[in-house]
């Protein structure tokens, strides 16, 4: 066995003990997880509610399912698609920190000289790109989602603020589901467990994809019907 595959086999290993751990306490680490990605779906849409209202509204008229169309199945599942980029934006980060902090490291342990220096360097400058990427992928969010906001808000003729509240019964759960991943990112980069993020990616992509689906159900077919009863249109 090369040490290709001695990595890849230790890795592995390391995925299957961190999950029978936890599955032996699954609600504590899933209460972290939940806490942290809570926090960073409140936040996000505290930077989505100053942007909407920052922005000046296009005159533009924007569908939005069940209130300027009927909303079908069709819209669910366009929903879920959108999500799933994002979804899966977040569990690559889980994986490239663990490529990078737990896979690459036992690598290196295998070479000499400048080849060995460069898998060193590798490992720091990959989570670099990753917490980059990820920021850039928040401020871009709450800009769209802001600008949006605004939009939305102005064609209905209601506070930016109180449209974003009427959406938060699936905005929060979405958004708390779809940071899963990044919450275990954080969680494991602050404890330095960088072997337990293709665990994490596992388990928060399964516990994040039905919760995604419903969210996108809501969506299309209670959330309009809130709007409705706060007498937005």
């Amino acid at each position: 066995m090369n040490h290709r595959e001695l990595a890849l086999v230790d890795g592995w290993a390391d995925t299957r003990d961190t999950l029978a751990a936890w599955n032996r306490e699954p609600f504590r680490i899933l209460g972290s997880w939940v806490a942290v990605s809570v926090a960073v779906a409140v936040l996000l849409l505290a930077a989505v509610a100053v942007v909407g209202s920052t922005l000046p509204a296009d005159p533009t008229v924007v569908g939005l399912p069940g209130l300027t169309s009927l909303g079908t199945m069709e819209d669910v599942w366009a929903i879920f698609g959108r999500n799933l980029l994002v979804l899966a934006l977040h569990a690559m980060a889980c994986v490239a920190g663990f490529i990078a902090k737990s896979s690459l490291p036992r690598e290196a342990e295998s070479y000499h000289g400048w080849w060995r220096w460069l898998h060193d360097k590798a490992g720091p400058a990959a989570i670099a790109f990753v917490a980059c990427a990820t920021l850039f992928s928040l401020a871009t969010q709450s800009y769209a989602l802001g600008a949006r906001l605004s939009t939305l808000a102005g064609q209905f003729e209601v506070s930016p603020v109180l449209f974003l509240l009427a959406l938060t019964p699936h905005a929060i759960p979405e958004l708390a589901a779809l940071f899963l991943p990044l919450a275990a990112w954080l969680i494991a980069a602050r404890a330095k467990a960088w072997d337990q993020l293709l665990a994490a990616t596992i388990a928060t992509t399964l516990i994040a994809l039905p919760v995604v689906l419903a969210a996108a159900a809501v969506e299309a077919f209670v959330t309009p019907s809130i709007l409705r009863a706060l007498h937005f249109v």
